[in-house]
């Protein structure tokens, strides 16, 4: 997992409140477990106007223009600002994956659904809770200024726009020093692998029955 610090990024407004992980990514990509290659699929039925399935050449598909992934003044956008609820529906963690393979980096959202918010930190996203106030600042801010961008600071724990206002906020200190440096659940796990050797070492030389 990248370690995450600070983003300089192109604002892509996605102005639905209870966007669902089926809508993130449909159930009919779900057959793969590799993590990457989701991208393409990102909002696959809001995207395109066609059906797709996995193996599809996107770059082929016929679009929907009026759909915000597909507007040039989005085009390398990594924070994705949201409504309320979004990553609602099944708990499944290709709808991260989709969002990470895209380039996103940062979601912005009143609030967030309790799994999908979990799964984001799993995955080196940064997900922030802001208020609706906020929120639809942000909005009005981004449908009036082209090229709108937000500067993200972990360390600070701020959001900052162009005008240079900001607001701050939360993250628990665990989740914090995982996206700061790098540390995913299997990571933080092999930081205590010389540890988990002594202990396998001992077990077996208390317990060879065990092992036999």
């Amino acid at each position: 997992m990248k370690a995450f610090t600070q983003l300089d990024g192109l604002v892509c407004p996605i102005d639905r409140a209870n966007v669902d992980t089926d809508a993130i990514i449909p159930k009919q990509f779900l057959k793969s477990i590799k993590r990457s290659g989701f991208g393409p699929y990102l909002f696959d039925e809001w995207r395109y106007t066609d059906h797709g399935e996995p193996g599809m050449d996107c770059s082929k598909r016929p679009l929907k223009k009026d759909f915000v992934l597909n507007q040039s003044r989005y085009k390398g956008a990594q924070i994705l600002l949201a409504r309320d609820n979004f990553g609602c529906g099944s708990s499944r963690e290709h709808a991260p994956w989709a969002i990470e393979d895209y380039g996103f980096q940062v979601v912005i959202a009143p609030s967030f659904a309790d799994i999908f918010f979990g799964n984001c930190y799993k995955n080196g996203i940064l997900p922030i809770v802001a208020s609706a106030a906020i929120v639809d600042q942000l909005f009005r801010e981004c449908a009036a200024q082209k090229g709108y961008r937000l500067r993200v600071d972990l360390e600070t724990q701020t959001v900052r726009n162009p005008a240079g206002e900001w607001f701050e906020f939360d993250i628990t200190p665990h989740r914090k020093h995982c996206l700061l440096n790098g540390l995913d659940e299997i990571a933080l796990t092999l930081q205590y692998a010389d540890e988990i050797r002594a202990f396998e070492a001992r077990h077996k030389a208390a317990q060879p029955w065990l092992f036999a």
